[in-house]
């Protein structure tokens, strides 16, 4: 009877389960904050690539609430204005919650376009938050940020999904 009782409770997580994908968001905001002198943005938004990219591989991981605390880290480690990221990934989260709903299955090539639209929708409310505060500029200098992060999307799948694996492992 012990045995079945063992056997039926679900198996305890490592603790690391539950810190890597934050930190790893976390630590891809940091990034986005370093000191690289260009004239354009072009470092991606690797913050929320990583959340995105978290996201689309572990649905259940995380609810649409956990978008509130690391869009608010994000916003204040990359210097972004407070509440942006908030916003923005919160609404990407609970788009993805109606698109989970919709689509029986996923492949690769509907995360990428998943993904796609949810960076350009990001970026262009990101360019749109900064405009109200009055700086920004063209919507063309966005455009370079854009396409590298769509193209680094796959590599950070990769890096999820390596994360991932190393997480649950015991």
């Amino acid at each position: 009877m012990n045995r079945l009782l063992s056997a039926a409770t679900p198996r305890t997580l490592p603790p690391r389960a539950h810190i890597v994908p934050i930190a790893s968001t976390i630590l891809g905001s940091a990034l986005s904050s370093l000191p690289l002198i260009a004239t354009a943005p072009i470092l991606p938004p690797l913050g929320l690539l990583m959340a995105l990219n978290w996201r689309l591989l572990r649905s259940e991981l995380w609810r649409a609430w956990m978008a509130l605390p690391l869009g608010l880290i994000d916003d204040l480690l990359t210097g972004a204005p407070i509440g942006s990221g908030m916003v923005l990934w919160t609404s990407c989260f609970l788009a993805f919650d109606v698109v989970d709903n919709r689509l029986i299955w996923r492949d690769h090539w509907q995360d990428w376009l998943i993904s796609a639209t949810a960076l350009t929708l990001c970026l262009i409310g990101g360019w749109l938050f900064v405009r109200i505060e009055g700086g920004g500029g063209s919507l063309l200098l966005v455009l370079p940020q854009l396409v590298i992060a769509i193209l680094c999307t796959p590599a950070l799948v990769r890096l999820c999904a390596r994360l991932d694996r190393w997480r649950l492992h015991r």
